[in-house]
């Protein structure tokens, strides 16, 4: 018989880390003293009880709470622990202890996640915008392709031999590019505003790269960051919805901005929800398609599969659009530079950024021309068209 001595408080210190059958399962074993007695008393098998328990120690510890082995200083929620150094004096007391943390990326995702789905119900959804008035070309759809963009990146001219980047001029220089593309590009049904990646140069309030830790330049808070992604986003949408008759959104996954691509979904889905001629991709998955009639277009960032090898995927994971489509076309950001590949299953492209280069690429020697496309495809003979805008040409 297994005995597990778990003490009223040691139940109140992990109950934040369990869920309602957790709990009773934990209340039970204390109540009860052995995984036999708990599973007896509420009707569960006895490995479950044991895997509940288990489960949330292994939550708590992940946390900072094991107080078996003398820890017991918790970090905050969206923070894992990453390490702890204990000093004991003679008696074998804790006489210090420093507790290192990092960023959980995985909770602060799905805590982005709860508060986009509470902040839903307070969302005021778009009012609806009046057709276009003038001829469509119901065929053709415009593919306006933004990628690696890093709003709210620094970046000084004279330290770059470049172009000074902020946030006041990445808004005015977004807002101005889509305004130029949509007069250029042709009265096409559909728009597809397909934003692919990196759009935020951080994903929170440090400003650090989510997965590896490293600072980065940048020139504004988060929240007002996060204020002129959505006033930006929603003027594009609004130009393009004049323009076309229905209009697609994609924020794909980037690696700067894992949590904010999640965010940037689920707020713009919510805010039109009531405009029938807006969709809005929700994917969690980082690979997107969309289809135009047998033309099918794939996005992906670039993070996870290079142009040389994710055509493969693309057809795998839409196995069905690829199928019914005789013209594919693949499209990625990540690397900043031209590359346009041709395989067996489709041209896959790779885009450069309107954004000007800041002081890590600059150093070490990663140069490229900055411009964005419009593309146009036809339902039935894929790419027909193409407009490439450059920042100088906007200015």
């Amino acid at each position: 018989m297994e005995n597990l001595l778990l003490t009223q408080e040691d139940v109140e210190n992990l109950a934040p880390y369990a869920t309602s059958g957790q709990l009773a399962a934990l209340r039970a074993v204390h109540e009860h003293g052995t995984y036999w007695g708990a599973a007896e008393a509420i009707g569960k098998d006895r490995s479950n009880i044991r895997r509940d328990v288990k489960t949330v120690m292994a939550r708590a510890a992940r946390q900072g709470f094991a107080p078996a082995h003398d820890m017991t200083r918790t970090v905050p929620d969206g923070y894992k622990l990453k390490g702890v150094s204990t000093l004991y004096n003679g008696d074998g007391q804790v006489s210090a202890q420093w507790v290192k943390s990092t960023a959980d990326h995985e909770r602060q995702a799905e805590m982005m996640r709860a508060v986009v789905e509470a902040m839903k119900e307070e969302v005021p959804t778009a009012e609806r915008t009046p057709d276009p008035s003038h001829p469509i070309h119901q065929d053709l759809l415009n593919l306006y392709v933004i990628t690696d963009y890093h709003l709210g990146m620094l970046a000084w001219g004279e330290e770059t031999r470049g172009d000074d980047w902020d946030t006041e001029v990445a808004e005015t220089m977004l807002v101005d590019w889509f305004r130029q593309a949509i007069h250029q590009a042709p009265d096409s049904h559909t728009g597809v505003f397909a934003q692919l990646g990196d759009l935020m140069h951080h994903d929170g309030l440090d400003s650090i790269t989510p997965t590896s830790g490293h600072a980065l330049d940048a020139d504004t808070r988060f929240q007002k960051l996060v204020r002129v992604a959505i006033r930006a986003i929603r003027r594009v949408i609004g130009m393009m919805l004049a323009k076309h008759e229905h209009v697609h959104v994609i924020m794909a996954e980037g690696n700067h901005d894992l949590a904010s691509s999640v965010w940037l979904r689920e707020l713009f889905a919510a805010m039109y929800d009531g405009e029938p001629r807006v969709s809005v991709d929700q994917s969690a998955d980082p690979y997107y398609c969309y289809e135009w009639g047998h033309t099918s277009l794939f996005f992906h960032h670039g993070h996870k599969r290079k142009p040389e090898n994710v055509h493969d995927v693309f057809a795998g994971k839409f196995r069905d659009v690829f199928g019914r489509t005789n013209h594919s076309y693949a499209h990625m950001g990540h690397q900043h530079h031209s590359h346009v590949k041709e395989t067996n299953l489709m041209i896959v492209e790779q885009h450069r950024t309107l954004a000007a280069p800041d002081a890590h690429a600059s150093r070490g020697g990663w140069l490229s021309g900055r411009e964005a496309s419009v593309i146009t495809y036809h339902k039935n003979y894929g790419q027909v068209g193409r407009v490439t805008i450059t920042p100088d040409m906007v200015a």
